[in-house]
């Protein structure tokens, strides 16, 4: 990492920068050196982040469904950084709900699956769409290579729990993608490559009552315990450093028991 970072200054850009596991990421690459972009929206704490990790750190607000904001993102990284060598598209929303309650006699609001394909799925394309338009300036380096694209996937791509539905569909989304962008971009000397984290401590999961988060700790055999954004950085960092990793799904802490009908047997999910 350090050795490319040398060469030519490694510039990163990260989507969902300013928490869980996209700021493990950026706090990962900015320790061994790199520039990044922080890709959030105004409401986040990208502004504290960027402050907070010095002048290598850019934060750009962007809502990512925004075509014409992520144009516009872009356009700030090169004018500051003058290139993008990687891509880490960690923004996305999570929610749990049944399609139907049979017992209630209840849909669930089409909004809400809306949202979740349109910020998983368009909002990726997106990113990844200005993404490779910024990488393909690059000249290729002595191995052939411009950039990289690292998406963020779920174990729910494989394994979805009660509720997932819509979710699981979204990040077996970006799954399905991956592949078939590697190969797209094969003689443009660009690689594509997706993680599919389990059980990590976010602030989608911090919210949730400590006997919810020691139960789900209990999920994972071993370690026994949710994975950390550090962690998460560290795959990210292997992954722009290992050049022959192209076209495949990194699936981190899929390890997990079952645990179908948990929340719904709760009350959590209608």
């Amino acid at each position: 990492m350090k050795a490319i970072v040398k060469k030519h200054g490694l510039v990163a850009v990260v989507t969902g920068g300013a928490s869980g596991l996209g700021r493990g990421t950026v706090e990962t690459l900015v320790k061994a050196g790199a520039n990044v972009a922080i890709l959030d929206l105004p409401s986040s704490k990208g502004a504290d982040v960027a402050k907070e990790l010095g002048q290598n750190v850019l934060f750009t607000p962007t809502n990512i469904t925004a075509d014409s904001e992520v144009q516009a993102a872009f356009e700030q990284v090169k004018g500051k950084f003058g290139r993008c060598d990687a891509v880490v598209n960690c923004a996305g929303v999570a929610m749990a709900f049944k399609l139907y309650s049979v017992t209630k006699k209840k849909m669930a609001d089409p909004e809400k699956i809306r949202k979740t394909i349109e910020v998983n799925v368009m909002g990726t394309f997106n990113v990844i769409r200005h993404g490779v338009a910024l990488m393909g300036e690059n000249s290729k380096d002595e191995a052939g290579q411009r950039g990289v694209v690292i998406s963020t996937a779920s174990v729910a791509a494989f394994d979805g729990q009660t509720g997932q539905s819509a979710y699981s569909a979204s990040k077996g989304a970006i799954v399905g993608m991956t592949l078939p962008l590697a190969r797209d971009f094969a003689d443009d000397g660009i690689r594509f490559m997706a993680i599919a984290p389990g059980l990590f401590d976010t602030p989608l999961l911090s919210g949730l009552p400590e006997k919810v988060r020691t139960f789900l700790s209990q999920l994972v055999p071993n370690p026994s315990r949710m994975g950390t954004p550090e962690e998460f950085g560290a795959l990210v960092q292997h992954i722009i450093q290992n050049r022959y990793l192209n076209g495949e799904i990194g699936p981190y802490g899929r390890d997990i028991k079952p645990f179908n009908g948990y929340y719904e047997t709760r009350g959590k999910i209608s």
